[in-house]
C-alpha cells in the first residue's frame, strides 16, 4: 500500500466493504468524499484488487495520477490494472500496464473526451471483439459502417469486467472457490488524509 501512499488500514469483509464504498458513491453533490477511501482485497487467485472510486482511470481530476500509479506499480510487480464500470449503464473505461508502461487505455461512456484517453494498441479480447463485428483488429473505425460502430460502442459500454477477467480477475466474477490469501482492509487515501470516518475505526 506504500507505493499508492494508503493509510490506517482496518480488516474488513467483503459485504462491509461493499456497503461502504457503495455509501460513499452516493455522497452530497460536490463532496469529494467518494475518493478518500478504497478497499484493499486480499490476494485473490494471485491478485491484489484494489477498489473505490480513487482509482477511476476515466475521472477528469484521477486519470492522470490514475496512470501515474499503474505505471510505478507495473514496474514493481509487472503489471497493474485500472477500471471504470457503471453498471446503470455508464460505460466502461480500461487502463492496462505492464513493465513500467502503459499498453491499453480505453474508454467508452459516451462522453466527448472518450477518444482522447485511448493508449496503445487494443488488447486481445478486444481483437476477438472486433473481429465478430468484421471490424478491424486495430480499432480503426475510419471505414466501418454506422451500425458497425453503434454494435462496437454498445459492446464497450459493458466491456470493463469482461476485460479484467481476461487479464486476471474480475471481482464481478469472485466466487466461494476464488482461491484466497489474506485479510482485505480499508485505507484512507492520500485524499482522504486527516478525515474522520466514523465506522473505520469499527472495521
Amino acid at each position: 500500500m506504500e507505493i499508492l501512499g494508503l493509510s490506517l488500514p482496518r480488516p474488513i469483509t467483503f459485504a462491509e466493504a461493499q456497503e461502504v464504498i457503495d455509501e460513499d458513491g452516493h455522497g452530497e453533490p460536490g463532496s469529494r468524499d467518494h475518493l478518500s477511501r478504497v478497499f484493499v482485497t486480499p490476494e485473490v487467485d494471485g491478485w491484489t484488487l484494489v477498489i473505490g472510486a480513487w482509482c477511476d482511470p476515466f475521472d477528469g481530476e484521477r486519470r492522470e495520477d490514475v496512470l501515474r500509479l499503474c505505471r510505478a506499480l507495473s514496474a514493481r510487480y509487472g503489471g497493474a490494472q485500472a477500471y471504470y464500470y457503471g453498471a446503470q449503464g455508464d460505460g466502461s473505461a480500461w487502463l492496462v500496464a505492464e513493465n513500467g508502461c502503459a499498453v491499453r487505455r480505453y474508454a467508452a461512456t459516451g462522453e466527448p473526451d472518450d477518444k482522447s484517453l485511448t493508449l496503445g494498441n487494443p488488447l486481445p479480447y478486444e481483437q476477438v471483439r472486433l473481429l465478430e463485428l468484421g471490424l478491424s483488429v486495430d480499432g480503426d473505425l475510419r471505414t466501418a459502417s454506422v451500425e458497425q460502430i453503434d454494435e462496437w460502442t454498445l459492446a464497450a459500454f459493458d466491456m470493463a469486467p469482461e476485460i479484467a477477467a481476461a487479464c486476471g480477475v474480475s471481482p464481478f466474477t469472485l466466487t466461494h472457490d476464488t482461491k484466497v490469501c489474506g485479510t482485505g482492509v480499508l485505507a484512507i487515501t492520500p485524499e482522504g488524509a486527516g478525515r474522520a470516518f466514523e465506522d473505520t475505526e469499527d472495521c
